[in-house]
């Protein structure tokens, strides 16, 4: 059962305390996947390459194999919603990538990357925050995915628009290379779902910690190949990340508002919107720009995880203090992290 797209619905305490420990602590695993690149410098980089695109196509894989038909029916039945949320997704950020570039006057490589984050579909980790603050479920999971087919078209030809100012970019080649390990993996993992339900439902309980232990390798490999880079500008990179991330929230949500939706709905667009697949963003800077542009992603990998859980935590808070019940009668969506129909929610 999904979520009413008008009232936040809460799962039980196990299951939000589930949700928590995912949302918390695959930030932290990621972090010890930098901290492992950082002292492994060169040594771990030359080790490990050529391994980014086999990691990212694992994760979406593993994407693919949480969704069902039913998740894309919604783009059907509640097409206004999806279609200003995904519109969002790829106008408001990459625009707010600009901003931050031209406030903080970032370096023509850290701007590089902070863009092509901006044009990178929903993060995945979105639909686990999005159950936490009571959002609309469904809709998030619609978000995501659909931003994730389109991004073989949008995400290279918006960072050629917006980013190839500050280096040259092969549009195509990042477009194919999006296609091999975020399009041809989801269908993959669909599709096997579809024929082998029973094998697939098994395993959905490894996949969350096979998906961030992969993330924390990638991050482990971009950082390895950036330690010089990450001395010198990390804090800057840091900044850029925090105000990207925070005024994703802020515009989605405001999107949500001033198109009328109702509260549950905003809370998804915000998260949506907010929320990154920063680790295809750190692969995609590594293999078409220069090393310090995939550090943004990164970073982002492990700030918009705790963000989010902040993010929910107050919109938990505020049903609170308006009287709605957090733990009313209702039972967790059938996606819903946490739970056993669904608990292989990847973390990017």
């Amino acid at each position: 059962m999904s979520s009413s797209p008008s009232s936040p619905t809460a799962g039980s305490p196990a299951q939000d305390r589930s949700a928590y420990i995912a949302t918390l602590g695959f930030p932290i695993l990621v972090i010890i996947g930098g901290v492992i690149g950082f002292f492994g410098g060169g040594d771990l980089a030359s080790a490990t390459s050529g391994w980014v695109n086999w990691l990212l196509g694992l994760i979406m894989f593993g994407m693919g194999l949480t969704l069902k038909p039913h998740d894309f029916a919604l783009v059907v039945k509640r097409p206004l919603p999806v279609l200003i949320g995904v519109i969002a997704q790829f106008g408001i950020m990459p625009l707010t990538a600009l901003f931050v570039v031209w406030v903080l006057g970032l370096p023509s490589a850290i701007a590089a990357g902070v863009i092509l984050v901006g044009c990178a579909p929903g993060g995945t980790a979105s639909n686990v925050v999005s159950y936490l603050a009571r959002g609309d479920l469904a809709l998030s999971v619609a978000m995501t995915s659909v931003s994730t087919l389109l991004a073989p078209l949008l995400t290279p030809l918006l960072t050629l628009w917006l980013a190839g100012e500050y280096m040259p970019l092969d549009g195509g080649a990042m477009a194919l290379d999006i296609v091999k390990i975020v399009l041809v993996p989801v269908v993959a993992g669909l599709v096997l779902r579809l024929l082998l339900p029973g094998i697939v439902d098994r395993l959905l309980p490894a996949l969350p910690w096979i998906s961030v232990v992969a993330i924390a390798v990638v991050v482990a490999i971009v950082v390895s190949g950036n330690r010089d880079n990450l001395l010198e500008a990390g804090l800057l990179v840091l900044v850029a990340v925090m105000m990207h991330n925070l005024l994703g929230f802020a515009l989605g949500y405001g999107a949500g508002r001033i198109t009328g939706q109702p509260v549950s709905t905003r809370r998804t667009m915000a998260i949506e919107v907010g929320m990154q697949n920063s680790g295809l963003a750190a692969g995609l800077a590594a293999q078409h720009m220069e090393p310090m542009s995939a550090l943004p992603g990164a970073i982002f990998s492990v700030w918009h995880n705790l963000s989010g859980a902040v993010f929910a935590a107050l919109c938990r808070a505020a049903d609170k203090r308006r009287g709605v019940a957090g733990n009313a009668p209702h039972s967790a969506p059938e996606n819903a992290p946490g739970t056993a129909a669904d608990s292989s929610i990847n973390v990017n």
